[in-house]
């Protein structure tokens, strides 16, 4: 399915709620060093719950080694000074979907050398940004809702209800 990349992530709950994320849509998360928490953090895990052992997590100690371990692979950059919104981009199965820390977001180098994959989701406002974990949710959704949630089950349950 798609791979999240968190670029040196600060905040545990955060993380383990995109852990719970990659776990619900089989996505593989990526974490690039260094980490504003240790991995074993229980605030880490308690956000994660059980999910932990339902996901390919990889480790790296900078973006570049994601991009040499993946030369043909597509990325796309989301922030807030992206020119495309999240939608507008053809997400397939298999791409990168990089979001950066949470007090700076990614750097501006890599947004420069990357300016036609940076992508941002809207916002109304003066607000600055969104939660990541909820930023991550969004971005991996819009992509398995262009891939028409292939594979998912999208059929409610209320026919089960005893009303």
């Amino acid at each position: 399915m798609f791979n999240v990349v968190l670029v040196e992530p600060e905040i545990p709950q955060n993380t383990g709620n995109i852990v719970r994320t990659c776990a619900a849509t089989g996505a593989k998360l990526h974490l690039v060093r260094p980490l504003g928490f240790e991995v074993s953090d229980k605030y880490l895990k308690r956000a994660g719950l059980d999910y932990w052992s339902e996901v390919e997590i990889f480790y790296y100690d900078g973006i570049e080694e994601v991009f040499a371990k993946f030369p043909h692979s597509r990325f796309f950059f989301f922030t807030t000074k992206g020119l495309k919104r999240h939608s507008d981009a053809e997400l397939a199965e298999g791409d990168f979907l990089v979001f950066g820390k949470e007090s700076k977001g990614l750097p501006e180098e890599l947004l420069k050398n990357n300016r036609e994959n940076c992508l941002r989701i809207p916002m109304i406002g003066e607000t600055r940004s969104l939660n990541l974990s909820n930023s991550v949710a969004i971005a991996v959704y819009e992509g398995l809702r262009q891939l028409d949630f292939e594979g998912f089950k999208t059929e409610g349950q209320l026919h089960n209800l005893k009303w």
